[in-house]
């Protein structure tokens, strides 16, 4: 019996430790799940850089030759012409998309894009800081020397008559809305010269026609296809000065689609390298001087 009784308290005790152990050592981590994989997998993160699946959505303003402009003897999309629009193709062609133009007014092509109605706009925009603010800009993309040179275009009868900042006192100048035209005028021409805004640019050529202003702020290949279809219009001889980085133009994205700008810039580049810009300005020059090419008011 005694030894019946040693054997059971020294079970008790070996028991009375082994539970103490146990219980002051940590549990084991369970192992994470894995994480849940993106529905759609690449297609799915393709689908988020535009709005329509399968199409590209591009705003254009076309009263910009030979930038962007209406070719009337065309119908439907084919009626979109200029050195952007071929841009605009080539960038959907990339991407695998099919390309749709939305015309509308210079400022409204910039609300499109902040909200989200269209997925770019290539409308020979220039960078400005406010625009970088609030916007996603491309790379620079060339386009001659419509950017480069900016004039101010007058009657013929007034050719070289206003050649210095100075001589624009007491004039009418017209200038595109939220254009860097605008931005010129407002800046480099005297306090007490008056500056009309018209957010349309053919509107603003036949206030010219009519006597309503002096002149009309335009970048010089818009000027030079402006004149080529107005013979009483011509270059004043005047030109604003220009910063380096507003020189070219960039194609503007919403502030918070960095996929679609990372995929434009590869673009782009693609264009750069292979000397594509040269010879679409030559032909946009060329198309803008045709008798059925005309600017469109909207």
């Amino acid at each position: 019996m005694k030894k019946f009784l040693a054997i059971l308290m020294a079970a008790l005790m070996l028991f009375s430790i082994t539970a103490c152990t146990s219980s002051n050592e940590p549990a084991a981590e369970p192992a994470p799940e894995p994480a849940p994989e993106a529905e759609g997998g690449e297609e799915a993160a393709e689908e988020q850089l535009t709005l329509e699946a399968g199409k590209l959505l591009v705003a254009i303003s076309p009263d910009f030759a030979p930038m962007e402009f209406v070719d009337t003897s065309k119908t439907g999309q084919d009626q979109y012409v200029g050195f952007d629009v071929t841009l605009s193709k080539f960038i959907a062609e990339q991407m695998g998309l099919e390309l749709e133009i939305k015309p509308m007014s210079f400022d409204a092509c910039q609300a499109a894009v902040q909200t989200n109605t269209v997925d770019m706009s290539i409308s020979g925009f220039s960078y400005t800081p406010e625009r970088a603010e609030n916007f996603n800009l491309s790379d620079y993309y060339y386009a001659g020397d419509n950017e480069t040179e900016q004039t101010i275009i007058v009657l013929k009868e007034d050719e070289g008559k206003w050649t210095k900042a100075e001589d624009y006192s007491g004039l009418t100048i017209a200038a595109q809305t939220a254009s860097l035209q605008m931005n010129l005028v407002t800046s480099q021409l005297p306090s007490d010269c008056n500056i009309k805004e018209f957010s349309d640019l053919g509107t603003a050529v036949e206030a010219l026609r009519s006597g309503i202003v002096d002149g009309v702020a335009v970048a010089y290949g818009n000027g030079e296809a402006i004149i080529a279809s107005n013979d009483a219009i011509a270059m004043s001889g005047f030109e604003f000065e220009v910063s380096e980085e507003a020189e070219n133009n960039v194609i503007m994205l919403n502030k918070d689609n960095d996929a679609l700008l990372e995929k434009v810039n590869e673009i782009l580049a693609i264009a750069y390298d292979n000397g594509y810009y040269g010879s679409w300005y030559e032909e946009a020059q060329a198309l803008a001087g045709i008798d059925t090419a005309e600017e469109v008011s909207y």
